[in-house]
C-alpha cells in the first residue's frame, strides 16, 4: 500500500462524512486549491489525535487529524513539473506557522525530488522551536537517508544537549560513527566536571567505537551507584567487539546478578 493510500485509509477511519467530503473536494482540485486547503485545514477538520494500528505507530504516533490531513494534501500536489512543484512547496515553507511547519517536516520522507529538501531539513535542526525540531528529528526517516555525517551528528547532539529521547530517532544505530562517539565522550567529561550527569541511554552510541579512552568512561559508569549508568555500561560492553570491554565485565559479575537480566535492556533506559 502506498503512503498516499495508507494516509487516506487512516483519514477515512478518523473523520466524519463532512470532513471527508471537504478533503476530497480539495485534493481533486488544482495546486492552488490544494495549497489553500493546506493552510485552511484546521478550520475544516478536527485536531483530535488519530487512532492508528500498531504497525503505523512508529511513524504516526500522536499525530493530530489536521496534521495528517495536511501531509495528505501535500502528497496530492501534482509533481509533473519539477520547477512548479518545488516553488509550491517552498512557498509553504516560507510562510508556515508552527503547525504548518510541523506538517511540512513530517512529510519530507514522502515529498518528490527528495534531494531538494536537505537544506530545509537542516533548518529544522537549527530551529529553536521544539515542535519543529521534533517533527524532523523523531520518527522521521529523512535525516538518516539524506544527512551527511556532520549534519547527522548535529541533530543527535542537539537531542542529547537538550535531554530529548534519542531512541525516537530513526536510523540511530545505523548512523552511529566514531566522531559522534568521541564527541559524546568529551561532552560527558564536561558534564561530570560540572557535577552533572549524562542520560544513560546515549552511551548506546559508542558501542561499536570503543577504544581505551572511551572504555575508561564506561568503567566510570560501572563504578557509580546509578543503576541506569550501570545498565548502559553493561550493554555497551556486551554488544561491543572490543575485547577489553568483555574482560571488564568479568569484574562486575555480582553487579550484573544484582541488577537482574530482565532489567538489563536499552528499553529500560528509554525515557
Amino acid at each position: 500500500m502506498s503512503i498516499v493510500s495508507k494516509l487516506l485509509s487512516i483519514i477515512q477511519e478518523n473523520t466524519s462524512e463532512k470532513e471527508q467530503n471537504w478533503i476530497s473536494s480539495k485534493t481533486s482540485g488544482d495546486s492552488k486549491n490544494i495549497l489553500t486547503a493546506f493552510v485552511a485545514a484546521p478550520r475544516f477538520v478536527s485536531k483530535k489525535t488519530v487512532q492508528v494500528s500498531f504497525d503505523e505507530e512508529d511513524i504516526l504516533h500522536e499525530w493530530t487529524l489536521d496534521r495528517l490531513t495536511r501531509v495528505y494534501l501535500l502528497l496530492s500536489i501534482p509533481q509533473d513539473v519539477e520547477e512548479t512543484y518545488l516553488k509550491n512547496i517552498n512557498a509553504l515553507f516560507d510562510t508556515a506557522e508552527i503547525n504548518e511547519a510541523v506538517a511540512l517536516y513530517s512529510a519530507l520522507p514522502y515529498l518528490a525530488f527528495q534531494d531538494k529538501w536537505v537544506y530545509r531539513a537542516t533548518e529544522a535542526v537549527r530551529s529553536n522551536i521544539g515542535l519543529i525540531f521534533d517533527a524532523l528529528a523523531f520518527r522521521n526517516t529523512f535525516p538518516a537517508t539524506y544527512f551527511t555525517e556532520a549534519e547527522w551528528n548535529q541533530l543527535v547532539l542537539k537531542c542529547i544537549f537538550n535531554a530529548k529521547p534519542i531512541h525516537l530517532i530513526q536510523g540511530l544505530a545505523e548512523k552511529a560513527n566514531q566522531k559522534l562517539a568521541d564527541t559524546l565522550s568529551d561532552f560527558a567529561h564536561e558534564r561530570w566536571a560540572a557535577g552533572r550527569s549524562v542520560p544513560a541511554q546515549v552511551w548506546r552510541l559508542v558501542t561499536n567505537f570503543l577504544n581505551e579512552e572511551i572504555l575508561k568512561d564506561i568503567e566510570k559508569l560501572l563504578q557509580t551507584d546509578n543503576s541506569d549508568n550501570q545498565i548502559a555500561a553493561i550493554l555497551v560492553c556486551r554488544e561491543s567487539t572490543f575485547e577489553p570491554a568483555k574482560a571488564l565485565l568479568n569484574k562486575y559479575v555480582s553487579m550484573i546478578n544484582e541488577l537482574g537480566e530482565d532489567n538489563i535492556t536499552w528499553e529500560k533506559l528509554e525515557k
